[in-house]
Formats: structure tokens, sequence, C-alpha cells
């Protein structure tokens, strides 16, 4: 049974998700399904247009307003006036890339939907301190109880966006992904993984569910690197499925038996730049016409960064694209209309 190629998110869409290796091309069905992959010329690194996550952002709206207590905003309700109009700019305090502006005109929809909302700029576009993401008009009391909750997710995704663009930009000219993680926050997996693409960025697995990937704890249970690939191709097989099949690995050793099982993707977790560029010429010497490809794995900086790009690796994981990334500096400034 054949192995599909993993699918990767990249920026010429707005957002998908990860290859789960059946059904379709990405496994799921809805605004979260993949259109059919192309091939990258690095490794077969199949790529997909994507879109942004419609259902994601709704649910992630509804329950962010449910917790802030939105309906019930006692401030506004006895200090505004209830037919006051206004207008309000999100202005940026700082360059950046935007991500996420689509979430305000859902935070307004909820609360009431008579604002009006003009999205100034599309995702992915390179912001200076002064530039304006979005434009509102409408009553002053629904603008003013929704502004938290808009700058929340803006600032969050936005703030993604930007660091992702800059670990992208340190090594454009260079054949490498950089990956995000599933490092993400409780409930915002889909956004969080979506402005990474809209920074450049391309997506690690979306969920559990996407594919194999044995770590550290996994082989230690199973009993080694190659039991553990062999006891997943087996119970695979005997459910009829196909997917990609990523190890991590920690030793040079480790290294050389993962070649010699041959999953799709090898996860080279911690470690050092010569050990890298040992790993990869080892797959080049052992395995040299596989489609097996690296990762390298395990706090990368973006100081590290175009070292362990330049030892050959495929793709470069970086978990701090979403649990790290600084808020991007936003504010709204209302005026009466």
């Amino acid at each position: 049974m054949s192995t599909p190629d993993l699918l990767l998110v990249r920026p010429e869409g707005s957002f998908g998700d990860y290859a789960r290796g059946d059904d379709c091309a990405c496994g799921v069905a809805g605004d979260r399904c993949a259109e059919p992959g192309r091939v990258d010329s690095k490794r077969k690194l199949r790529t997909a247009r994507m879109q942004i996550p419609h259902m994601a952002a709704r649910d992630a709206v509804a329950l962010a307003l449910s917790e802030d207590a939105a309906a019930h905003d006692v401030t506004t309700r006895w200090s505004v006036a209830p037919r006051q109009w206004a207008t309000a700019v999100i202005v940026t305090r700082q360059p950046g890339l935007a991500a996420g502006v689509p979430l305000t005109a859902e935070v307004y929809a909820r609360i009431g939907g008579e604002t009006q909302i003009d999205e100034s700029v599309p995702d992915g576009t390179r912001l200076e301190a002064g530039d304006v993401l979005a434009r509102i008009s409408g009553p002053a009391h629904q603008i003013i109880t929704g502004e938290r909750t808009v700058l929340n997710f803006l600032q969050r995704l936005c703030g993604i966006a930007t660091l992702t663009d800059r670990y992208v930009t340190a090594v454009r000219d260079l054949p490498v992904h950089v990956l995000d993680t599933r490092k993400t926050a409780p409930g915002l997996r889909l956004l969080d993984k979506y402005a990474v693409t809209a920074g450049g960025g391309s997506n690690h697995r979306l969920d559990l569910a996407a594919m194999v990937l044995l770590k550290e704890n996994h082989i230690a249970a199973a009993g080694g690197v190659t039991t553990a690939i062999d006891s997943v191709r087996k119970n695979m097989a005997s459910e009829g499925r196909a997917m990609a099949i990523e190890v991590e690995v920690a030793t040079i050793a480790q290294v050389r038996e993962a070649l010699q099982a041959q999953p799709s993707w090898i996860m080279l977790d911690n470690m050092t730049v010569p050990q890298l560029a040992e790993a990869v010429r080892l797959r080049r010497e052992l395995v040299p016409d596989s489609d097996i490809r690296l990762e390298a794995s395990g706090t990368i900086t973006l100081g590290d960064l175009r070292a362990v790009a330049e030892t050959g690796v495929d793709a470069i994981s970086v978990g701090s694209l979403t649990h790290s990334a600084p808020a991007m500096d936003l504010s709204m400034l209302l005026s009466i209309a």
C-alpha cells in the first residue's frame, strides 16, 4: 500500500489542514477541506490552496464573546446612548503582517449586525506603523462592546504571522519549509495555523488523526524505532488505511535505523548542526533514491535557523511561531459620527 505525500499548507491560499491520507486530498470535509495538492520541487512536498476556516472562526468568536459576557456589557449599556452612531479604525502601532482581519466582521455580526465593516487590508499584507487594518461604522455601543474581542484576535494572529514572516524571510533563498507545530492555544488551533500561512509558513499536522508521528514515548513503549514503524504499518494495513508516517529520532544511530525502515519523514530532534548535516549525508548515502524527508526540530531560534537550513534538511518545525509570538500592538480609535 503506497503512502501519500505529506500535504503542506502554503501561503498561496488562505488556510487548510494537513493531509489525513484518506477520503480526499486532506481527509476532511466542509470548509476545512483542502483542494487537491500540487507537487513542490523539493522532494515532492505537496502543497495546496486552502480556505479561511469559517466554522472555526465562528466558534472561536462565539466563545470569546460569551466569556466576555458581551450581551451584558453594563458599562457600555449604562453610559452610551443606544442610537449614538460612531466610526472607528483599527490601527497598528508597529510594522508587521496582517492576519485574521475577517474576524472583525464575524465579531460584529454576532454583537448586533448593524455595523458596517471595511476590511482595509487582506491577510498577508505587510503593514507599517499607523496603517489601518479595518474601518467600522455603526452604533457606538456595539463597536465598543466588541472592541476587546476583535483586538484580542487580531493582536494574536497578526503577531503569529509577523513572527512567521521573520523566519521564512531568513531562509527564503533556501529549499526548506518552515513548519508550525501543535503548540497552539487551546480552541484556536485552526486560526493559529491560518496565521502561520498568512506569514508565509507551512502547517505541520493539524491534529492527532492527521498522520502518524512516532515520538520518543511511542518508540519507548513500542520497543524501538523499527518495531514502532512495523507495528504502525501492520495495524494501518489491517484498517485499510494509508497515511504518512513520521518518526522522531535523537541520535545518529536512530537516524540509520529509521532510514532502513523508510518512513515518509524523519524528525531530527534537538540535534546539533553537525549531526543534522550527518543525517542528510546518510540519507544521500544509504537511500539515495528514496523520498524520505528530513525535518529538524527542537527549540530552533531565529539565530539558529539559517545554519540549520543550510544542512540540507527539507523542513524546520518551530513551536515558537504559535506558542511565543509577541502580540502585535494594535488599537481601536473611535469617533462620534
